[in-house]
């Protein structure tokens, strides 16, 4: 089956004048323009393309990648409003359309905004939403504490960050667990702490339990051999300093300190860490 706004894997028909046809299965026949068309392309070839409707509604395929595809949500630009809505930006020759209807705020050209990709029942046309909230599960029955996820931070909070979790549900990351900038709209890797009995979830940007300090452990131990089997930071440093070389907190790094003390593989000195 041939998805529209998503990357296919379709064969090649036939070569015409304006580029080649590929088999759309179902969708039938869809053209790729020369100007997307590889070199040496002929029949039979398998092509990988991400098929959408041009300006007139037609079915169309290009090897560009959108920047975000139906199903996902991505930061994205305002490049103009009109009548009809505001077009953002997404990496292809046609801009995406955000209705008004389907704007949390009235948008503004030149500013980006965090949008949700779907196709329109109506018009079937690929629109994208503002209102990413309406298009995400509340109760996602798939995720498990201390499950590793791709996280899209949304909006700031007076508790911490919302983040859309695998571009299918929202969870939060605390203010008091972030040792970090963050910014709308900005992807990174986190994991899942708790799925509360409410449904609700809680981030975090670093894995919980003895998972974490293991492997912060092995973190530390590889930069104190790459400065010379000798650190000067110890539990007593301040949390700044322990976040600018290791990129943790500094109750994480006690942690894996202690550990690696236990172990014997450190020696605590009165100025740093030196390895054993």
């Amino acid at each position: 089956m041939t998805e529209i706004g998503k990357i296919n894997q379709l064969k090649v028909i036939k070569t015409v004048e304006p580029g080649v046809y590929l088999d759309g299965r179902d969708l039938g026949e869809i053209l790729l323009p020369n100007r997307y068309v590889p070199n040496n392309c002929k029949a039979g070839d398998i092509i990988d393309v991400f098929v959408y409707l041009d300006s007139e509604d037609r079915l169309i395929a290009t090897t560009l990648k959108p920047y975000a595809m139906v199903g996902e949500v991505g930061w994205l630009k305002v490049v103009d409003v009109n009548d009809y809505g505001a077009f953002l930006d997404w990496g292809l020759a046609k801009d995406l359309l955000v209705p008004f209807p389907e704007q949390r705020q009235r948008m503004k050209k030149g500013q980006s905004y965090l949008v949700f990709i779907y196709i329109d029942d109506v018009t079937h046309r690929i629109t994208a939403s503002s209102r990413v909230e309406k298009f995400l599960s509340s109760q996602p029955k798939d995720l498990t504490d201390g499950q590793p996820v791709d996280l899209t931070i949304a909006e700031s909070t007076d508790l911490g960050y919302k983040a859309v979790i695998n571009n299918r549900s929202l969870g939060i990351l605390y203010h008091s667990e972030i040792f970090q900038k963050l910014k709308e709209g900005q992807t990174l890797k986190g994991f899942v702490k708790k799925v509360r009995e409410d449904g609700k979830i809680d981030l975090c940007l670093q894995k919980t339990g003895y998972g974490q300090v293991t492997d912060i452990s092995e973190q530390i131990i590889l930069a104190i051999a790459a400065r010379g089997g000798y650190i000067d930071i110890t539990d007593k440093s301040s949390a700044e300093e322990i976040y600018q070389m290791f990129g943790i907190s500094k109750k994480n790094f006690k942690k894996a300190i202690g550990a690696l003390y236990k172990a014997r593989r450190i020696i605590l000195e009165k100025e740093g860490i030196s390895l054993s």
